[in-house]
C-alpha cells in the first residue's frame, strides 16, 4: 500500500514539469534574422567639368583649289591621286614651249635697251664738258640727257615684261600651295586648260589638323552665362575648355581636341550659336563631311554631387534613391538629376555631403528595413584574358556517330 502514494507523487512531479516547460516553449519568441547586407556610397562634393554635349560636322583646316594659271596643254601629271603631298610639289606639267620663247623675247629686248642706255649715257658723258665751255648749245645737251632717261626708262620697262615672262614660265610648272591630301585629278593629259578662265586641276585638303563645327543652342549658351554670373559654376579659363569627339560608330576618338573660338552671331533660322574645336588626327581617321558629336566642357561645378546611374530609381512623381538613416533605416528620398557624367547622374537637388545611398542590393530591401552597410566598390572592366583562355583549351572530342557507337559495341557470339 505504500507504493501507491509513491506513484502518485511521482506522476504529479512529471506532470508540473511537463506543464511548466510547455509554458516556456510558448513565451519564447523566434531570433529575429540578421539585417540585410547593402552596398552603399558616402556623399562627397567634388569639382566636376560641367559638359554638353554638341552635333558638329568636320572640315579641313585648310583647303587649296589648284587650278591653271597659264593657257596649255597638259603635259603630264606627277601624283598619285589620294596620296600625300608637301607644299611646293609639282603636280602638272604645261607644255611650256610658247612661254620659253616668250622669256627669250624678253631677255633679248632688256638687254637691247640696256645697249640703248649704255651709249646714252657715254653720249651725254662727252657732251658735259662741251657745254660747260659753249662748244654746243645747252639744248643739244638737254636732248642727249633726256634720251638717257628715256633708255634707262626702256629698260626697266623690259625687265617686267621679261619678269612676266618668267612668272609664266614658272607657271607652267604647277605645284601645291600646301601639304595635305590630294584628291582626284579634274583633268588628264592632252586637256587644254587656262583658256579664258583658271581651270580646276585638283583640290589639295589638309586633314592633320582637323576643324569640328558644332552648334549650340542660344537659350543654353544664356543659361550657362547666368550660372557663371550667379557662382554656381566656374568659368572652365581661356584655353582650358576641354573637347572630346564621338564619331558616328559611338566610339570615343582617341586624341582630345581644344576650342578655337565661339560665334557672336547666333544664326537667325536655327536659333544656334556655332562653335569650332581643333583637333590632332595623325592617324587620319577624321574625314572632312563625317558627323560627330562633341562633348565640351564648358564650366566647372566646385561642389558636384553624382552617383552611380544604377542607384537611381524611376517612379511616376520622379527620379529617387534609398538613403540609409543614422539609425540604419532605408529612407527612400526623391532627386533631381542633370546632365550624365560617365556612368554616374549629377544630382542637382535631394542629397548632400554624408548621405549614404544604396548602389547594390536594392531588389532585396523595402522602405523602412534596418540595413547593413558595406562600401560600394565599382566593378573593374572585364578583361580580355578570359577568352583567350577559353581559346586556349581543348576542344571537346565530337559525341560518336550513331554508327560509330555500333562498331564499339561487342558482337554477339
Amino acid at each position: 500500500m505504500s507504493s501507491l502514494p509513491r506513484l502518485t507523487t511521482l506522476a504529479a512531479t512529471l506532470f508540473v514539469l511537463f506543464a511548466v516547460a510547455a509554458c516556456s516553449k510558448s513565451d519564447t519568441k523566434p531570433p529575429a534574422p540578421p539585417p540585410t547586407e547593402v552596398s552603399v556610397i558616402t556623399i562627397k562634393q567634388a569639382a566636376l567639368g560641367v559638359t554638353n554635349e554638341l552635333p558638329g560636322r568636320l572640315e579641313s583646316s585648310r583647303i587649296a583649289e589648284v587650278r591653271a594659271r597659264v593657257p596649255g596643254i597638259v603635259l603630264k601629271r606627277t601624283f598619285r591621286e589620294g596620296s600625300d603631298v608637301k607644299a611646293g610639289a609639282t603636280l602638272f606639267l604645261i607644255d611650256p614651249a610658247q612661254f620659253k620663247a616668250a622669256y627669250n623675247s624678253a631677255d633679248a629686248a632688256v638687254a637691247k635697251a640696256e645697249a640703248s642706255l649704255l651709249q646714252a649715257e657715254l653720249k651725254a658723258k662727252r657732251y658735259q664738258p662741251l657745254v660747260a665751255s659753249n662748244a654746243i648749245s645747252k639744248q643739244e645737251y638737254d636732248d642727249v640727257t633726256a634720251t638717257q632717261k628715256q633708255a634707262a626708262a626702256d629698260v626697266a620697262a623690259t625687265k617686267a615684261a621679261r619678269e612676266t615672262a618668267r612668272l609664266s614660265l614658272g607657271y607652267a610648272t604647277v605645284s601645291s600651295p600646301i601639304s595635305g591630301r590630294i584628291g582626284r585629278a579634274q583633268v588628264t593629259e592632252g586637256a587644254l586648260v587656262g583658256q579664258g578662265e583658271a581651270t580646276p586641276l585638283a583640290t589639295v585638303q589638309q586633314i592633320d589638323p582637323i576643324y569640328v563645327n558644332m552648334t549650340q543652342s542660344s537659350t543654353e549658351v544664356l543659361q550657362l552665362q547666368r550660372a557663371m554670373a550667379d557662382g554656381k559654376l566656374k568659368s572652365a579659363g581661356k584655353g582650358q575648355i576641354k573637347v572630346t569627339l564621338v564619331t558616328e560608330d559611338g566610339q570615343e576618338y582617341a586624341h582630345s581636341g581644344k576650342l578655337l573660338f565661339s560665334d557672336l552671331t547666333v544664326d537667325a533660322s536655327s536659333g544656334a550659336v556655332t562653335l569650332r574645336a581643333e583637333f590632332p588626327n595623325p592617324e587620319r581617321q577624321l574625314l572632312p563631311g563625317m558627323y560627330v558629336r562633341a562633348r565640351v566642357e564648358q564650366a566647372i561645378n566646385e561642389n558636384a554631387i553624382t552617383v552611380p546611374q544604377q542607384a537611381i530609381t524611376r517612379t511616376p512623381d520622379g527620379s529617387a534613391v534609398m538613403v540609409v538613416s543614422a539609425e540604419n533605416k532605408v529612407v527612400p528620398r526623391p532627386v533631381k538629376t542633370g546632365a550624365a557624367s560617365g556612368d554616374s547622374w549629377v544630382i542637382n537637388d535631394g542629397l548632400k555631403e554624408g548621405d549614404q545611398v544604396i548602389v547594390e542590393g536594392l531588389q532585396k530591401i523595402q522602405p523602412g528595413a534596418t540595413v547593413k552597410t558595406v562600401q560600394w566598390k565599382k566593378a573593374a572592366p572585364a578583361t580580355a584574358t578570359a577568352p583567350a583562355a577559353d581559346a586556349a583549351k581543348p576542344a571537346p572530342a565530337p559525341a560518336p556517330t550513331p554508327a560509330a557507337k555500333s562498331a564499339e559495341q561487342p558482337q554477339s557470339k
